[in-house]
């Protein structure tokens, strides 16, 4: 199995190689972006965003690297979106602002989701609706596009045929045999197309380590219809804004107990919106109130359909949690959490867990009961893949490190030579000429964090220094100096947030670093400003560490008098 050794600058694409650059989502849950190069030609599937975790205070959002892009925006034939999942979707407006006429080519479904969500950035994109069995010709990439189940309608895998070799792509998928919309895996497409020859399978890895089968979609509308029936107040169900499946069966278990439902969360009422009006989900007569109509029903006919199921701090859930919504829960009131915990969410998803069971609520989740199933193939379904399409060389995509590896054994378990497993992360490139596929480089390739209304300013010094505050706390120190006398005209004045309880405890140090200033100014009166304050950062800081155990952020300011 050929791993993810750094390595050197590719070499220059020569004439009739296809090379495949992922920018996102090898080694992490989210920010799936790959890019293919051919004949001075790039293909992208997929354009979405990773959502911060708690060591990145203050981002709202992780976007892929496009600076491998941003010289040959103008030789992007088309972007693919194999479905409408933010970490698929997500990142797509800020592509888009860099240059807006790049054509979106996905399904219908999936198109009206990013068209949404355009609108708000105030862009109207070029697009292409295609559906399973369509082919469409880009440039020197030939696209066919091939049903795939997942927890959203109307996801597509897609394969790339090009003079290099044929590529399949599947996207976030798995084989769901009793989908709620009828619509399966096209296992045929996917066997005719392995007799044809795959050369390169990409595969989505996000549940390679979970053995046996995805648990079927309609396992869980009874498990609903059973928490509803014994309900004696409020329901409040937590899901993706864009689980239409889910949010179908929230809506079948109310109108089946006579309740009525109410949309929560601006994404949530956006997309379902989208959804009812394409007939991707049907909304029983008279069932959806509005939430000013909400009080105005008893608690038992009450259903609260809101966003959140991952912890996400600004989420409805969250603020229900805290007791600043304007939905306030209340002892007896029923919250199910019907997603998968994301990897890296746990904390946050059970913070607010803890938060709800304290006002009261009686909190139901995966790991209780069976409210939800992965939209990802299992060990199982991967391997029926694997010796369906018999792939030449295989790169697993989409998941952690852990996920790629388990994806890649699989391969190799179903005959696969591992030399032709390829472990990759963001910003590998990999070769593909005359169907034979290969590692050749690295490229640079980073996280871009979005902060409020700046894009890829903040860094990951920013962040350090963020967390170091939040932890750590905050010293600064200002001292008057004159060069002259070599004496301290004014201070040294101690200022601390979040160290010690009282600024009296710096008392101590204070003519420490009293006479540390004046020996340095005494013995060269040539030292610069940043000098005489490294000389106060040096004394505080080993103070601070020896006495209160604390590294804080010490920001010493020397001023000549």
């Amino acid at each position: 199995m050929a791993s993810g050794v750094r390595l050197s600058t590719p070499p220059e694409l020569r004439p009739g190689t296809c090379r495949v650059v992922p920018l996102g989502g090898i080694g992490e849950v989210g920010r799936n972006m790959t890019v293919f190069e051919l004949d001075g030609k790039i293909l992208i599937v997929d354009c979405g965003v990773l959502f911060p975790e708690e060591y990145q205070p203050g981002v709202d959002l992780i976007l892929p690297d496009f600076s491998y892009l941003e010289d040959r925006l103008d030789d992007v034939v088309g972007l693919v979106l194999t479905h409408g999942h933010e970490d698929h979707i997500g990142a797509v407006p800020y592509l888009l602002r860099m240059k807006p006429d790049i054509p979106l080519i996905g399904s219908t479904l999936t198109l009206a989701l990013i068209e949404a969500k355009l609108e708000e950035h105030r862009i109207r994109p070029l697009t292409l609706a295609v559906t399973e069995g369509d082919t469409e010709q880009l440039g020197p990439f030939e696209c066919e596009f091939v049903a795939v189940n997942h927890s959203i309608p109307d996801a597509l895998a897609v394969a790339i045929k090009t003079e290099a070799g044929t590529i399949l792509h599947t996207g976030d998928f798995k084989m769901d045999q009793l989908p709620l919309d009828g619509r399966i895996t096209d296992l045929r497409a996917f066997a005719r197309l392995g007799e044809e020859g795959v050369d390169l399978f990409l595969t989505d890895s996000t549940n390679a380590e979970v053995p046996g089968f995805t648990t079927t979609e309609k396992e869980i509308g009874p498990v609903l219809e059973g928490l509803f029936a014994r309900a004696k107040k409020r329901v409040i169900v937590a899901s993706f804004a864009s689980h239409v499946h889910r949010i179908q069966q929230v809506l079948d278990a109310a109108a089946l107990h006579g309740r009525k439902v109410c949309f929560v969360g601006r994404s949530m009422v956006r997309n379902m919106g989208i959804a009812a009006k394409l007939g991707y989900l049907d909304v029983p007569e008279g069932i959806l109130v509005d939430l000013k109509q909400v009080d105005q029903l008893p608690d038992h006919q009450v259903v609260l359909m809101c966003t959140g199921s991952q912890g996400e701090p600004m989420a409805a859930l969250s603020r229900m949690a805290n007791g600043d919504h304007r939905i306030q829960l209340d002892s007896g009131d029923l919250v199910v959490l019907a997603s998968s915990l994301i990897p890296g969410n746990e904390t946050s998803v059970f913070r607010v867990v803890n938060g709800l069971m304290k006002l009261g609520t009686e909190v139901v989740h995966k790991g209780m009961a069976k409210v939800h199933v992965s939209g990802h193939a299992s060990e199982g379904e991967l391997l029926y893949c694997y010796n369906i399409v018999k792939p030449t060389h295989v790169m697993p995509v989409h998941g952690e490190t852990r996920h790629l590896i388990a994806n890649g054994r699989i391969a190799e378990s179903t005959g696969v030579p591992s030399s032709n497993v390829l472990l990759t992360e963001d910003g590998s490139v990999v070769d593909l000429q005359d169907g034979v596929a290969r590692v050749s480089g690295q490229i640079e390739c980073g996280y871009v964090y979005v902060d409020g209304s700046s894009i890829g300013e903040i860094t990951d010094a920013d962040l350090k220094d963020r967390r170091t505050l939040g932890e750590e706390g905050f010293i600064s120190i200002i001292s008057v100096v004159n060069r002259q006398t070599g004496t301290i005209v004014s201070g040294p004045d101690i200022h601390a947030r979040g160290v010690a309880e009282d600024d009296a405890v710096f008392d101590e140090v204070k003519p420490r670093i009293a006479r540390a200033l004046e020996e340095a100014v005494q013995s060269n009166a040539d030292h610069t400003t940043h000098q005489l304050q490294q000389v106060v950062r040096r004394v505080i800081g080993t103070w601070v560490n020896r006495k209160l155990r604390r590294r804080p952020m010490i920001v010493p300011v020397v001023l000549e008098a």
